[in-house]
């Protein structure tokens, strides 16, 4: 990548642009997803919303062949996605929002349009309860034919090693066994519910790189441990979905995967569909994959505002932490020019964030750093607007969930 070439196409295009600001670099956008569409095989991928944050953004990959229905994170935000005309929305995590089921019990388009997450006995009876005894004939406010709540089935994917004395992946779901997974299949079946699919994501392979910087040991160590939770799961998935279609033989998908195992989890015959969306955006999590690399989309700009001695500027902000686990890792990096990194004693700000390096020296009052998030979609909850920019060009400006008011978590 020629760093030098980028920032002056990125300073030229938004020259008319007051720092801080976030763009997305649509030819590298367009090139990720791309390479996603590749990697995948020909399993649609289901775009992770919450990976983007920008309707015109979420709208834009879903024209694209090999991407087809969106993978929300809450239930509020599904809602509001149906009712804007998203037509197959799977809510990737369970909900408590009684608001929200109420409001999704009383729309039959919206039952048309949305799945929820379930993987306790206790999801199933708070949207039962709110549908009544006959969900098939609960009152509609839209006037349409009554449809039945759908709702998924969340898989525990984490490997229990040495006879379960280790867990490896995230705690999420209870359900692991073919026969749990059955029974609250037929759970959800007595409660008039629709059992519209399987979820399985493998976050300790889909989510954490392979190969990260200047740990080679430590990469070949979890290369291993990766490849052994993916044989593991690969048969148990298989497993799974064979129960459950055994209760329900019309499930309607499978999903399965995240941006880091597209290929891998496309492999199994079990998965129909994947799950997807950070590696549209590039952020820093993806620079320690092997297999893959996207381009860095998703950037922002802050101006320079100090000048504090040799070797070292200050730019206004930047204290964007990425959530999960406290590190290094989690914080802004800067990116544009070449050769900068953060102060180990002050990190990143949320005032101000000193950047060092040589090419500290180059900047001047009011010069522009650009730096990447560590996540994807995270990045859009610090800023109202995302100027898209095409060449040398900012094409279109768009609002982030955030810039239209929306803010689901």
């Amino acid at each position: 990548m020629d760093h030098a070439a980028l920032r002056r196409r990125l300073d030229a295009a938004t020259a008319g642009l007051e720092a801080p600001f976030a763009v997305v670099d649509l030819d590298a956008f367009d090139a990720n997803a791309a390479d996603m569409v590749r990697r995948a095989g020909g399993t649609p991928i289901r775009l992770a919303s919450k990976s983007v944050r920008c309707v015109a953004l979420l709208r834009r990959a879903l024209e694209r062949p090999g991407f087809a229905g969106v993978l929300a994170f809450t239930l509020p935000e599904a809602l509001w996605l149906a009712r804007q005309g998203f037509e197959d929305v799977v809510v990737a995590y369970p909900t408590a929002d009684r608001h929200a089921v109420g409001e999704l019990a009383a729309d039959a388009r919206l039952r048309e349009r949305v799945t929820v997450m379930v993987d306790d006995v206790a999801h199933l009876d708070l949207l039962a309860d709110a549908t009544g005894s006959d969900p098939v004939a609960l009152p509609d406010a839209t006037g349409s034919d009554p449809v039945a709540l759908r709702v998924c089935l969340d898989l525990d994917t984490s490997w229990r090693p040495l006879g379960g004395r280790v867990r490896i992946g995230a705690r999420r779901s209870p359900l692991r066994t073919p026969a749990q997974a059955a029974a609250l299949a037929r759970a959800a079946l007595d409660r008039g519910l629709v059992v519209d699919g399987v979820m399985a994501y493998e976050a300790q392979v889909a989510g954490v790189g392979d190969a990260p910087p200047g740990k080679r040991l430590y990469g070949t160590a979890l290369r291993a441990v990766q490849a052994g939770s993916m044989r593991e799961l690969r048969a148990r998935r298989a497993a799974v979905v064979a129960a459950v279609r055994g209760v329900v033989p019309d499930l309607r998908f499978v999903n399965g995967g995240g941006t880091g195992s597209l290929e891998r989890t496309a492999a199994e015959p079990a998965v129909t569909e994947l799950g997807a969306g950070s590696g549209l955006f590039g952020p820093t999590l993806f620079d320690g994959y092997r297999a893959f690399r996207p381009r860095p989309a998703a950037l922002f700009a802050l101006p320079v505002v100090r000048r504090p001695g040799p070797g070292v500027a200050t730019v206004l902000g930047g204290g964007y932490p990425a959530s999960g686990a406290a590190g290094r890792d989690r914080l802004v990096s800067p990116f544009l020019p070449d050769g900068l990194r953060l102060d180990g004693q002050e990190g990143a700000g949320e005032v101000q964030t000193p950047v060092l390096g040589a090419a500290a020296d180059g900047l001047r009052i009011g010069d522009r750093v650009w730096a990447r998030h560590a996540k994807a979609g995270e990045l859009c909850e610090r800023f109202a607007a995302l100027h898209l920019v095409a060449g040398d060009e900012v094409v279109e400006t768009v609002p982030t969930y955030r810039g239209e008011g929306q803010t689901f978590l």
